[in-house]
């Protein structure tokens, strides 16, 4: 089919996009990556795209503002914190998300971060590497599970997960979620708290909520200071939940006793970060969500998204409140 459209990926952590080309090529849709992936980068390619597709690049109002064509941006993804979603309503165009992939990952993953902190996995090997056989750690930071109150922050669909994985170990599980009522909580595995309460209880923090302008940040000073001293905190989320100046106060003060993240703010992380620099923290580089079979799902949903769009079909999973 003679090509009638543009598709632009705005940027993608796993390049070539041959999978997104199978889909939109057939569908008449030219599909180009773009090389610069910095807002003005963008701003000067999406004017003659007709679709857009992002993963992490910052897609602001001065990129929408520049789009003269497009008809949807779809995200590699679950979170759209990357999108100005007001900006893209303002000029009718939906915003679509693929909420339903890596879930079992993002878990899996979360219980990984949950067991190597609670157990010093990765500075007890790290001794043995360099050749010495001891314990690296105090003994008081090696826990058990079963022994220890977990406050899990956001009930979705990983939320849930993590919850069913933790079951197995014994321990006592707190839920916090503002969008479920008190006996969908009980229904998920957790027993149903407020925040401060979970804050107050939980030996083990884990974060599973999206960014946005109520959750930006949500900890800081103030929030960490309501929580257990020696609290480990865990965040397989997004990194701008937490304000970094005050996890590396908390960590070094003692008042959180070890943080396992898969996101951070910036991304990536700064080579200079003190994070960086601590024992009791493990960090990995925003990759709870991969594994072949969730990104091989996740690029033909986003490109079957944007083929709705072409052929004119009902969109699904908008997340910006504009309906075609």
């Amino acid at each position: 089919m003679q090509t009638v459209s543009k598709t632009l990926v705005t940027d993608f952590a796993t390049p070539p996009i041959d999978i997104e080309e199978s889909i939109l090529k057939p569908l008449g849709s030219e599909v180009t990556l773009s090389t610069d992936k910095t807002e003005d980068g963008l701003a000067a390619r999406v004017g003659d795209a007709d679709y857009i597709i992002t993963q992490f690049a910052p897609v602001t109002a001065k990129v929408i503002g520049a789009m003269k064509k497009a008809r949807i941006i779809v995200r590699y993804g679950i979170g759209v914190d990357n999108v100005d979603l007001k900006a893209a309503a303002a000029k009718g165009i939906p915003v679509c998300n693929v909420p339903d992939y890596c879930i079992d990952e993002v878990a899996d993953h979360t219980l990984a971060l949950i067991l190597a902190a609670t157990r010093q996995t990765v500075p007890c090997a790290n001794v043995i590497k360099a050749g010495q056989w001891k314990l690296p750690v105090p003994l008081t930071a090696l826990h058990a599970l079963k022994h220890m109150t977990v406050g899990i922050v956001a009930l979705g669909r990983i939320g849930r997960e993590v919850v069913n994985r933790l079951k197995p170990f014994k321990c006592r599980v707190v839920g916090f979620d503002p969008a479920l009522s008190a006996d969908k909580i009980r229904a998920a595995g957790c027993e149903p708290v407020t925040l401060d309460s979970l804050y107050a209880q939980s030996d083990l923090i884990s974060l599973h909520c999206p960014s946005t302008e109520q959750t930006k940040y949500m900890i800081n000073a103030g929030s960490i200071a309501k929580m257990k001293k020696g609290v480990i905190f865990v965040n397989a989320s997004r990194g701008t939940l937490c304000k970094t100046p005050d996890l590396v106060a908390a960590l070094q003060s003692g008042h959180i006793s070890a943080a396992a993240l898969d996101v951070c703010d910036p991304e990536p992380i700064n080579t200079d970060s003190p994070l960086l620099k601590m024992d009791n923290v493990i960090i990995t580089s925003h990759i709870a969500s991969v594994s072949p079979q969730a990104v091989k799902k996740l690029r033909e949903d986003v490109a079957h998204a944007v083929a709705r769009r072409i052929k004119g079909e009902p969109l699904v999973n908008v997340v910006n409140g504009v309906l075609v």
